[in-house]
């Protein structure tokens, strides 16, 4: 959510800000705007909408300059309008801003009094007039960003820049990600090392509550309590294939063909040499010790950790609790002896689940996290993080990375099920030899991508569209109304398919689809009879099975799409292909913004 970019550098800014921009567009945003410092004199430019009405202001209007800050907003305080894009400017300093301050109606007051006006709608303009303040006092650039970090409350991720400075910015993170580059003589500061893999290898990540002051030759942290302190600088190699879209279109069509050469190496990441036992990093856990596996989530995450429960509770007889994270930390649940408390974020900052994870340490025996960033936030702060090996995930509705959650999840539920003895060692191997084949069965179901585009075509035409799904199929409704929401704008839902006839049948009609999510599975007598509801009211079915569901079900629906046939505990992972491919194809044929649907974000740092 948003974007930061900094750098100070040996040539023009503005267009390395800008493409440093371009490669955080996959955040979401709705305005953009860069800021430099040349001969002394600090200037900006802003534009709403996408970056590139940003760099059409600066063919007609250049911005000079080799120091200077960067953003991509995504409005949360003030409409997207030029005036509350960023960087945010008071006097001598401009300011970018991540995340919310929590306490800048207080600080507004405070600043009105001593008569600063406000031309915004944003709480980041109270930082920059707060900054503003400190310097007329006459406290230098460093001390006065410094001060006013001591005065906000909130979460945020911040980089200053000021006025007659051309070797300075002031960079800070508490709860949202901010990492800072080191270069030959530059220095950059960027949101995450996708901004920065260009222009650098080696990255410092800042530690919760850590201030940065940045200079070309230099950088000097502070901690949270005001200590100098030493971060480790690390090497990182992101794949440049992986943040490019290749002969794609769109990212999101990349990421789904991506699936089966992901999930094969999660796979490989986490089985034992003889292909027979699941490997954990590190001491791992121990499984015979757990009463209770508490799951924590937000939106696809959370639909991948209600898979999980079905294989932690059917499989390895553990009893799951699965949570919204911002409802988790709100109700502080009791937190009983004996359990594990497990995150999965692919971003690893999503602030809800980050917020969840801060109030489970200390209660909770053990903390893991399942995420996609290994030097995330939540990785960090967890004793066990899993990778799920996705790779750079651009595209804002997740695809791959809910795959791959999925693939670790179950590796963990049947590493839990072994630990407990819930399996015998060849009921254990087949189930991993099973899983070595789920990439192949993915490439399988893409052979189906033709026919779900022509499928795809005839939904584009509904206002409202339900998805229903028995047991582990369920979760993967919720997960395909929510891709179908969020990329092509039409509303969708999704029930528990035994739960139709307690309400949501009133929804059926001519004019509403119904998706049916239903392997040939030990529920699949259960689905049809749900679906023959559907279809007695004039609903129309859409039947997403293998050829012995077609077989057995297939009469009177309005279309099906054929699966593959797959053990019925690796269907989630299977299923989620069609669900994705409808969502894509059914966008395009909308004209809609597919890898940044509007309105949304990438990673969610605001609560």
């Amino acid at each position: 959510m948003c974007g930061i970019v900094g750098v100070l550098g040996s040539h023009e800014a503005a267009p390395i800000l800008v493409e440093a921009l371009k490669r955080l567009e996959y955040r979401g945003y709705d305005s953009a705007g860069i800021a430099t410092v040349h001969d002394g004199a600090l200037d900006r430019r802003r534009a709403v909408g996408k970056l590139v009405n940003l760099s059409d202001l600066l063919v007609h209007d250049p911005l000079r300059g080799k120091s200077g800050i960067g953003h991509t907003r995504w409005a949360t305080h003030g409409a997207p309008t030029v005036i509350n894009a960023h960087p945010h400017r008071a006097g001598p300093v401009a300011v970018v801003h991540n995340g919310i301050i929590e306490n800048f109606r207080d600080l507004r007051e405070e600043l009105a009094q001593k008569g600063f006006s406000f031309v915004t709608e944003t709480d980041t303009e109270t930082v920059a007039l707060l900054t503003q303040s400190y310097v007329s006092e006459g406290l230098a650039p460093v001390d006065a960003a410094l001060k006013t970090l001591s005065r906000l409350e909130g979460a945020f991720a911040l980089a200053f820049l000021f006025e007659g400075e051309d070797d300075l910015i002031v960079a800070a993170r508490k709860g949202s990600p901010l990492a800072i580059g080191h270069g030959d003589g530059e220095m950059y500061v960027g949101s995450d090392a996708i901004a920065l893999a260009p222009l650098t290898n080696e990255i410092t990540y800042l530690e919760e509550g850590d201030s940065a002051v940045v200079t070309r030759r230099s950088l000097l942290i502070r901690d949270e309590a005001g200590q100098e302190v030493t971060r480790e600088a690390k090497i990182i190699n992101i794949d440049q294939s992986m943040v490019d879209k290749g002969n794609h279109k769109h990212f999101m069509a990349k990421e789904i063909g991506e699936q089966p050469m992901v999930l094969g190496q999660a796979i490989d990441h986490y089985l034992s040499k003889d292909g027979k036992s699941v490997n954990m990093p590190g001491s791992g856990l121990d499984f015979t010790k757990i009463n209770r596996l508490t799951m924590v989530a937000c939106g696809t995450a959370y639909y991948a950790c209600l898979t999980a429960k079905y294989w932690f509770e059917q499989i390895a007889g553990i009893p799951v609790e699965v949570d919204v994270a911002s409802e988790f930390r709100y109700r502080e649940p009791p937190i009983t002896d004996g359990t594990v408390a497990l995150f999965v974020s692919q971003s690893g900052e999503t602030a809800d689940t980050l917020a969840a994870l801060r109030y489970c340490a200390g209660k909770a025996d053990s903390i893991v996290s399942v995420v996609n960033v290994p030097e995330s936030s939540i990785a960090r702060e967890s004793d066990l993080a899993l990778p799920i090996l996705a790779g750079a995930e651009i595209g804002v509705a997740s695809t791959k990375a809910f795959t791959c959650q999925l693939t670790v999840l179950l590796m963990l539920a049947l590493k839990a099920a072994e630990d407990r003895g819930a399996l015998s060692a060849d009921a254990l191997a087949q189930h991993l030899s099973d899983l070595r084949g789920i990439p192949g069965l993915i490439n399988q179901a893409m052979g189906a991508e033709a026919h779900i585009k022509e499928v795809a075509q005839k939904l584009s035409e509904a206002r409202d569209i339900l998805f229903l799904g028995r047991g582990r199929m369920f979760p993967l409704a919720l997960e395909g109304a929510l891709k179908l929401k969020e990329i092509s704008y039409i509303h969708a839902e999704a029930y528990a398919s035994g739960e139709l006839k307690h309400g949501p049948i009133a929804l059926i009609d001519k004019h509403v689809p119904v998706v049916v999510m239903a392997p040939h599975d030990e529920l699949f007598d259960k689905s049809i009879s749900n679906m023959q509801e559907v279809m007695a009211r004039a609903g129309k079915v859409l039947l997403i099975t293998d050829s012995a569901g077609l077989k057995e079900g297939a009469e009177g629906t309005w279309q099906t799409i054929q699966m593959p046939q797959v053990s019925p505990v690796l269907s989630p992972i299977l299923y989620a292909v069609p669900a994705q491919l409808l969502a894509y194809y059914t966008a395009i044929a909308k004209g809609t913004d597919v890898d940044q649907p509007r309105n949304l974000a990438k990673s969610v740092t605001v609560e």
